[in-house]
C-alpha cells in the first residue's frame, strides 16, 4: 500500500505563500531590477522571436495528441490547425485565423 501524505490547512497555505514569494522574487529580478534600463539591441532582437518559439511548443501537443481522443491524432484537429495556419499567413490577422480555425474545428467535429 502507498502511504498517503496529508498536510493540514496551515501547512498547505505556508507552502503556497513560500512558492508565491519565490516566484515573485524570480520575476522581480528581471522586471524590477532591470526594467528601468534599456536592453541592448541584440537582446531585443532575440526577444522578438520568443512568441514564435513558445507558441508551437504549447499548441503542437494539443493538435497532435489531444486529450479528447486519448492521445490519438484526430483529422478534425489537424485540419483546423492547417486552416488556422493558412488564414493567419494569408490575412496576417490573429482574429480571422482563430475564428476560421474554430469554425473549421467545430464543423469537422460535427461532420465526423
Amino acid at each position: 500500500m502507498d502511504p498517503q501524505i496529508t498536510q493540514s490547512g496551515p501547512e498547505i497555505w505556508t507552502i503556497i505563500a513560500i512558492l508565491g514569494v519565490g516566484t515573485f522574487l524570480i520575476r522581480f529580478s528581471f522586471l524590477g531590477l532591470v526594467g528601468r534600463r534599456g536592453l541592448p539591441a541584440w537582446a531585443l532582437r532575440y526577444l522578438r522571436y520568443t512568441p514564435v518559439a513558445v507558441l508551437p511548443g504549447l499548441i503542437a501537443p494539443m493538435v497532435l495528441w489531444p486529450e479528447a481522443t486519448g492521445g490519438a491524432p484526430d483529422p478534425a484537429r489537424l485540419l483546423a490547425a492547417a486552416v488556422t495556419m493558412a488564414i493567419g499567413v494569408l490575412t496576417k490577422s490573429l482574429l480571422f485565423a482563430v475564428a476560421g480555425g474554430a469554425a473549421t474545428l467545430y464543423t469537422a467535429l460535427y461532420l465526423v
